[in-house]
């Protein structure tokens, strides 16, 4: 008999600097050798915890990923819903993610408050325009992001959420 999957609501921002680049993660699996490539680039977020609402997860997995620190009140939206089911060891999770994005970030990373879990990743980030987005053959979550992206960029978002893949 096969588990039910896990449904984890997760919360991610579209973290994004004057230029309008995005910055993005780098996921190179739960343990990697040194050196490993990148499987896939991300944007940050993670898991929404035990009394918190999507805003607040947000903000605290920007503060853990980046030391980024913001209110609550600075992310625009949700601009994105997606579902992505996924294994995770013995589990099959089914994240049920929101995107939010943040306008205007000049910020250097630090990944001091970060969990061991995440450290052990050896997460490269890195800004990409859409251009770098479209033009590369890297794979990245969502996989529709350059497209997605150029309409968030377009201005403030106005309408309800856009579901992406």
């Amino acid at each position: 008999m096969t588990a039910a999957p896990w449904v984890r609501p997760a919360s991610r921002v579209l973290v994004i600097d004057p230029q309008g680049r995005v910055l993005l993660l780098g996921s190179r699996g739960a343990a990697p050798e040194p050196g490993s490539p990148v499987r896939f680039w991300y944007t940050p977020g993670g898991g929404v915890e035990d009394g918190e609402d999507l805003r607040t997860a947000a903000v605290r997995e920007l503060a853990e990923e980046l030391g980024l620190v913001v209110e609550a009140s600075a992310l625009e939206g949700p601009v994105w819903l997606r579902r992505h089911v996924w294994p995770w060891g013995e589990t099959v999770v089914d994240s049920r993610e929101t995107y939010f994005a943040l306008r205007g970030v000049v910020h250097t990373v630090d990944v001091s408050g970060r969990t061991a879990e995440e450290l052990a990743a050896d997460q490269p980030h890195r800004w990409w325009s859409v251009a770098e987005l479209a033009a590369s053959g890297e794979s990245f979550a969502p996989r529709t992001l350059a497209g997605a992206l150029a309409e968030v960029l377009e201005g403030p978002w106005a309408g309800p959420p856009r579901i992406v893949d």
